[in-house]
């Protein structure tokens, strides 16, 4: 099983989604995925609201946060750090534009929110009482996070200063866009890949799946529009958005412990 206890400096550690209909997305999410939902009152000096974990076999997965501002539903990624006001301050320096300073998530942690140099927003997560998620790379949980920027070359040298991550290019097929995959130590951490015509610059974060096939067909049945499907020698993937427009990706396949 993919249990975790800690995920070090430079790891994807959790995802949530910021989304316009809080009930709809549970309703969506559990038929796909069969997650679990605990609700969590968010104080009003907090900001009001309510924090929905999403758990696997009650462990924590992912979360969805309603908003009512007008902001389209998006998902979100975190990268673990020893130090949220340092990892800021070190982004600023690369280039960064800080979208929110570091604030404490009352006792579970400390983050930030800032783009990259390329304009794909990304948070960073300091663990105090929460690790992020206690579950990855099984069926429901998060496996992959991937950067889809109008200019690779740039936005690599902004997260391997930042992070430290090493990269590895894939060889990809004639007229493909080309691959790299970002690496904590020897693990995989996620790819990067240039954007498509129209498409803004962001992380796409991908599920796993025992069946790409079945669950993008159930996913549509549940609302979602399917936007592409790929095979690949380690596995399956299919790309949604699900029915309030937020996108992920689904992933059937060979993933780490």
């Amino acid at each position: 099983m993919g249990t975790r206890t800690e995920h070090a400096p430079g790891t994807f550690s959790w995802v949530d989604l910021t989304t316009t209909d809080g009930a709809a997305a549970k309703e969506f999410y559990h038929g796909l995925f069969g997650w679990e939902f605990e609700d969590n009152e968010i104080p009003a000096e907090a900001g009001g609201g309510v924090y929905t974990m999403c758990k696997v076999d009650g462990d924590q997965a992912a979360a969805i946060a309603p908003t009512t501002q007008d902001i389209p539903p998006h998902w979100n990624s975190y990268v673990t750090v020893a130090s949220a006001d340092d990892a800021t301050a070190k982004a600023k320096e690369l280039g960064a534009n800080v979208m929110l300073e570091p604030f404490d998530v009352m006792g579970a942690g400390r983050m930030s929110v800032f783009a990259d140099p390329t304009g794909a927003a990304l948070s960073v997560w300091e663990p105090r009482d929460s690790i992020g998620a206690t579950r990855i790379n099984d069926p429901g949980c998060l496996t992959w996070n991937e950067l889809h920027s109008p200019d690779p070359q740039k936005a690599l040298g902004f997260y391997t200063g930042l992070f430290g991550w090493s990269t590895e290019e894939i060889e990809a097929p004639e007229d493909a866009p080309s691959y790299t995959i970002v690496r904590v130590g020897e693990r995989s951490n996620g790819g990067v890949i240039e954007t498509q015509q129209g498409e803004p610059p962001n992380w796409l974060p991908y599920f796993v799946v025992e069946d790409r096939d079945a669950a993008a067909e159930r996913a549509t049945r549940l609302g979602a529009t399917e936007l592409f499907r790929m095979e690949m020698p380690q596995g399956q993937i299919a790309v949604l958005s699900d029915p309030e427009g937020a996108v992920f990706g689904i992933w059937a396949g060979d993933t780490d412990d």
